[in-house]
C-alpha cells in the first residue's frame, strides 16, 4: 500500500503527526516542504500538510494541491489550502495554543463519527478569514468562524486544530476518516 505523505512545514507537531499515523498502522512518510512535486506524484495515497510557524516557510506546499491526491491541511496546512484557492489569512484574535470548543455544523466525510461539539487543542495565532465560494465551512468556534473546511467536489480538507495531540478529543478519528477517504 502506498503511504500517506506528511509535509513538514517545520511546526512543532509535524513529527507527532507522523508518529500518530505510524502508531495507527496507517503507513506514513515525512517529506520536506521543498520536495519537487514530481517526486511525490504517484507515490502516495494522500497528503497531510502539517503546521508551521508562518506562510513564509511553507515551501512548495501549495503546489502539492495540484497533484490530485486527497489532502488534509492541519493548522498552517488549512491556511495554505485557503490562500492557494483565493482565500485570506490574518492574525487571530485569540492568539496562541489552547483548548477550544468546536461546533461541527456539517459532518462531511472527514468529520464522520464526531458529535456536534468537540474540545480540541488549537493555535489561533493566524487563521483563515475568507474562503472562496467553492469551499464549505464544516466547523466553527466562538473565537474563529472557520475551524474546518472542505473543498466541494474534491478530497481537500482542512482543520485549524491539531488532531495529533492528546488534548484533542478523539483526534485519531480524523486520521481514520482521512485514511478511508484516501483508500476510496
Amino acid at each position: 500500500m502506498q503511504p500517506l505523505f506528511v509535509v513538514n512545514n517545520y511546526g512543532q507537531f509535524n513529527h507527532l503527526i507522523l508518529r500518530t499515523l505510524r502508531d495507527m498502522d496507517l503507513g506514513a512518510v515525512m517529506v520536506k516542504n521543498d520536495t519537487e512535486p514530481v517526486k511525490i506524484e504517484g507515490g502516495g495515497r494522500g497528503l497531510i500538510i502539517g503546521g508551521g510557524p508562518s506562510m513564509e516557510v511553507a515551501g512548495r506546499s501549495a503546489e502539492y494541491l495540484e497533484l490530485g491526491l486527497p489532502v488534509l491541511g492541519i493548522c498552517l496546512g488549512l491556511q495554505i489550502i485557503a490562500v492557494a484557492n483565493g482565500g485570506s489569512v490574518r492574525r487571530g484574535r485569540a492568539g496562541g495554543y489552547g483548548m477550544v470548543d468546536i461546533d461541527i455544523s456539517e459532518h462531511d466525510e472527514i468529520l464522520q463519527g464526531y458529535p456536534e461539539r468537540i474540545r480540541v487543542w488549537a493555535s489561533h495565532a493566524d487563521e483563515v478569514t475568507d474562503l472562496p465560494s467553492d469551499f464549505t465551512i464544516l466547523a466553527h468556534s466562538d473565537i474563529c468562524e472557520i475551524e474546518a473546511v472542505a473543498l466541494k467536489n474534491s478530497n481537500i480538507y482542512g482543520v485549524q486544530w491539531h488532531p495529533e495531540v492528546s488534548h484533542t478529543e478523539n483526534g485519531r478519528l480524523l486520521f481514520e476518516n482521512f485514511d478511508r477517504i484516501c483508500r476510496n
